[in-house]
């Protein structure tokens, strides 16, 4: 084996080994967090959401963690939705598959945040290759779930405007008083069907993104074949059991406020700092968090910890560092 040959094993090597020392963080970006301002939801804006929250990722990888992240896509999907839509009334093209559709973001949304965090890592001086994993999420074809969609795509709009699109055939919610917002089915995650494809790359260094969306749900038909289904996933909840099957050792949840509070936005309004996991089933319990907002994320940490999970943290993009520190977030732990 010639010399070169002889270096690149051993840079691999080294590479494979210092991976194995690093401890394992998944971290779950919120969909909504990438759009920071609902009235600019184009492109441009994205990439600076983008930025930004891989500049906080960056910053966890500095202080010694191996990463796996995780995306939402519930803007990004219901605007490709409308865009087709539009398109099919005004010139008679084609209707987009949902789950065409949520492949379609976990590309997008994937490659912005491969680029970025590429560019974040070199200017701290770390190498690392990263790559996106196009990933399919097993589901029950008869989850109940299908029966009664209850998962927010697209964006915020009137009640005006959403008793329209109802009568065109939405189905449409309002949302954490929020506003509007067309709802499609979102059955439980099952399986990653990728995941040893996943495991192979965490094991030789990359830095992988998976799972974006909640991956692309699907189903085995009579004959044991793969097929596509017409749902969501909420990404939560399969970033929470992508966590557990890695075993990782931290679950984060990026989202849009840097604390948990009870009594929401109103006088009484209390933050916390952490709750154990039958303090969290006691406010859940109480009804503390909206089902179309916090509450996912809740029950998605309070899964990965009830499962072993070491500890889960809930905390906005700009303090994840800061929460990897204990000076942030909330957290979510045995008890």
């Amino acid at each position: 084996m010639g010399e070169s040959n002889l270096a690149h094993v051993w840079f691999n090597q080294k590479r494979y080994l210092d991976t194995m020392s690093q401890k394992l963080a998944l971290v779950a970006i919120g969909g909504n967090s990438l759009i920071l301002d609902p009235k600019n939801p184009d492109v441009p804006h994205q990439w600076q959401a983008v930025n930004e929250t891989c500049k906080h990722v960056a910053d966890m990888i500095t202080e010694g963690w191996n990463v796996v992240v995780t995306h939402g896509n519930g803007p990004q999907v219901g605007y490709i939705l409308r865009r087709a839509e539009i398109a099919a009334k005004a010139e008679g093209l084609h209707s987009v598959p949902l789950d065409l559709i949520v492949a379609d973001t976990q590309g997008a949304i994937g490659y912005m945040l491969q680029q970025s965090l590429d560019n974040a890592i070199r200017r701290l001086g770390i190498n690392r290759t990263i790559v996106t994993v196009v990933t399919q999420v097993r589901v029950d074809p008869n989850d109940p779930a299908f029966q009664k969609p209850n998962k927010p795509i697209g964006g915020f709009m009137t009640e005006e405007d959403a008793r329209r699109f109802e009568a065109e055939g939405w189905t449409v919610m309002e949302d954490a008083g929020r506003g509007w917002r067309r709802v499609v089915a979102s059955p439980k995650p099952l399986a990653f069907q990728e995941i040893n494809a996943i495991r192979a790359l965490l094991n030789t260094g990359y830095i992988i993104i998976a799972g974006g969306g909640g991956g692309v749900p699907v189903i085995r038909d009579v004959n044991g074949d793969l097929k596509g289904a017409y749902a969501v996933i909420d990404k939560d909840r399969a970033s929470s059991l992508l966590a557990q099957t890695l075993r990782a050792d931290l679950f984060i949840i990026s989202t849009g406020v840097e604390k948990v509070a009870l009594n929401f936005n109103k006088p009484d309004q209390r933050i916390l700092d952490q709750m154990t996991l039958a303090e969290a089933a006691q406010y859940m319990a109480e009804g503390h968090f909206a089902p179309g907002s916090m509450l996912p994320k809740i029950e998605a940490a309070v899964d990965f910890v009830h499962m072993g999970g070491p500890t889960a943290i809930i905390t906005d993009p700009p303090n994840l560092a800061r929460a990897l520190r204990g000076e942030t977030g909330t957290r979510v732990v045995p008890g």
